[in-house]
């Protein structure tokens, strides 16, 4: 397919040199492009094609990247990217060396901020806008942010600080939920250019000085002008922070972003510009179900996303939305909490079922942890399904509102270890480590997708706090019970027996130490429990081994390795652990198991560390 126009375009100046006319066609292209190209890799689709004009229209207003444009999350960053002089590398994105699915600092310097998790960007924004002005600099920040991510406390927080910061920080509120019709559009769209106009704001500013010499009348247009502001336009909140609001306004309209975002960028002072946007604006079937399009994996554009087969294999989450209904209806208690992870999490049946006892608190994982403490305080029974890098951003709400209080609330922590595709942001590579330190904690990790489910169990009637940490995708396709079953509490297995090195494996890489069990002609255990901890099953392997070898998809510092050497030296067992795990650094993205490899986490990175801790040639 050819793009005349967009292969062009090398970077922002090339934009900024083309005819204002010329822009509608480049956004045309721009959007087949990203359908085009999406759907040949995989990644986030609707999001993205949102945003396509309003991207346009901030690299053709502002002279980035000397001015800073911070997105938030990331997921409608590709516009952006492909207009900064990545377009040639799109054919590899979130591919093991490619261009990566987020905004990243080491990729571009267009990229002025690293995102993966929602709410950041405001925060961000301020703090660029501060230090210019500190290094009397006059470059122009803009932070752009979903509606779904203006629901978690952080976002506040920055406005909150902003709005009495005296700087100039411009923040778009992009929202993506609501429509607007013809009319309405029209006459927001004339609202917003008059009110951001500089004759607008000049006489406004000259009104307040002349009613300065009367506090009483200024005080009273001030509050007439809210009032007016209010009945056309959602702005009162962001004016009471000390934002000068602005909109709505038509965000796939070059004709009024344009205009608009050239007056404000002449504004002093925190302005917000609302901008409403269509996810999978031009694309009909992205359009019409931007969730199915919202991350999709590679499809035919022309015809869209199939339905697809029945996969061979369960995956943990499923595996853990099955279970979650099956417990709701064997025990009235139990009561689901996520923070805007239905679909991803596997909630969507039980939403459906029990939706009395759903609880869907937005992009806030710092009060659903809290408020899930809340729940267990009066007798219920929580069960909060997160991914485990998103539990990264509760973890003060983990140690002080669940476990001091020793509260029975449940945590389903999926994505824990590598997820591949979207990279460090995500992958879950810390939980072990950071859980296991908190007293009160039981931390389980299920080596297939039958233990998932008697582990979920498990953690259930455990009268405490405890997490249960399963991997993306599907394990060796082990098929669950449907009975409730629980498994003892702190008690591993002994899956092969063998000679001189035993494996002590943690979840989700049980199965490749199965594999080089047998090379090494290796004892293997699965361990089942990083707390607490099956001390008598250690020490009847350091009994008769000469090596441990701890094996977990965790960082290997702190981890659950770290634990058997606490229980070795707390016994004055004088046996050699080799620990493996994730290194200390941020892994990139890639295919799960090429990322394995290339870290010596599978069968024959197994064998082979094994053999170089052996001196075995």
């Amino acid at each position: 397919m050819s793009y005349p126009l967009l292969e062009t375009i090398d970077c922002p100046a090339d934009l900024r040199a083309l005819e204002r006319k010329q822009l509608a066609q480049l956004a045309d292209e721009l959007r087949e492009f990203l359908i085009d190209s999406v759907s040949q890799t995989g990644g986030h689709l609707s999001s993205n094609l949102g945003t396509v004009e309003l991207t346009i229209a901030l690299h053709a207003v502002y002279d980035t990247p000397a001015d800073r444009l911070v997105w938030d999350v990331g997921h409608q960053c590709y516009p952006h990217k492909i207009l900064t002089g990545r377009r040639q590398g799109m054919d590899k994105l979130r591919m093991r060396g490619g261009v990566a699915g987020f905004p990243k600092r080491c990729e571009s310097p267009y990229d002025t901020f690293g995102v993966g998790h929602s709410s950041t960007s405001i925060s961000a924004a301020l703090g660029m806008a501060l230090a210019a002005k500190h290094k009397g600099e006059g470059r122009k920040v803009v932070a752009v942010i979903g509606d779904g991510a203006m629901s978690a406390g952080m976002a506040f927080e920055a406005l909150n600080n902003a709005g009495v910061a005296d700087t100039d920080i411009l923040v778009i509120l992009n929202d993506n939920e609501m429509s607007i019709s013809p009319p309405v559009g029209a006459l927001n769209n004339i609202l917003t250019r008059l009110t951001s106009s500089k004759t607008y704001n000049a006489a406004r500013e000259a009104g307040r000085h002349m009613l300065g010499f009367a506090p009483p009348l200024l005080e009273l247009a001030r509050r007439a002008e809210e009032h007016v502001k209010g009945m056309i336009a959602p702005g009162t909140l962001f004016e009471e922070f000390g934002f000068h609001y602005y909109g709505p306004i038509d965000g796939h309209d070059l004709d009024a972003l344009i205009p608009t975002l050239e007056n404000l960028k002449k504004l002093k002072g925190p302005k917000f510009l609302h901008v409403i946007t269509k996810k999978g604006q031009g694309y009909k079937l992205a359009e019409n179900d931007p969730i199915l399009y919202h991350g999709v994996g590679k499809f035919a554009a022309c015809d869209g996303i199939q339905s697809a087969k029945v996969p061979a294999k369960l995956t943990y989450t499923q595996v853990f939305g099955d279970w979650l209904c099956d417990m709701a209806k064997a025990d009235s208690r139990l009561v689901a909490v996520t923070p805007a992870m239905r679909e991803g999490s596997g909630m969507v049946r039980f939403s459906a079922e029990y939706a009395d006892r759903y609880f869907d608190v937005g992009i806030a994982e710092q009060h659903a942890v809290t408020f899930a403490a809340g729940l267990a305080c009066e007798g219920l029974k929580p069960v909060v399904a997160i991914y485990s890098t998103f539990l990264q951003r509760a973890y003060d709400q983990l140690i002080h509102d669940v476990a001091l209080q020793n509260l029975p609330v449940v945590f389903a922590v999926d994505r824990g270890g590598l997820v591949g595709a979207d990279g460090p942001t995500h992958h879950g590579t810390f939980d072990l480590s950071f859980a296991t330190c908190v007293p009160n904690m039981v931390v389980m990790a299920p080596s297939d997708e039958a233990e998932c489910r008697r582990l979920l169990s498990t953690a259930y009637a455990h009268d405490g706090p405890s997490l249960v940490r399963y991997p993306r995708g599907s394990g060796k396709g082990s098929v669950p019970s449907p009975e409730l079953d629980t498994m003892p509490l702190g008690k591993g297995e002994v899956r092969r027996r063998g000679q001189g090195v035993a494996l002590l494996a943690f979840g989700s890489l049980v199965a490749a130490a199965e594999a080089a069990g047998e090379v090494l002609d290796a004892t293997v255990a699965n361990m089942r429990f990083v707390k607490p901890l099956d001390a008598e099953l250690i020490v009847e392997l350091a009994g008769n081994h000469s090596l441990l070898v701890s094996i977990e998809e965790n960082a290997v510092i702190g981890g659950a390795g770290s634990e058997i050497e606490r229980v070795l030296s707390e016994r004055g067992l004088n046996v050699a652990v080799l620990r493996l795990g994730l290194p200390d650094r941020f892994v990139d993205h890639g295919e799960q198991g090429q990322l394995l490899a290339e870290l010596g986490l599978d069968k024959d990175g197994i064998v082979r560390s094994v053999r170089e801790r052996l001196a075995i040639r």
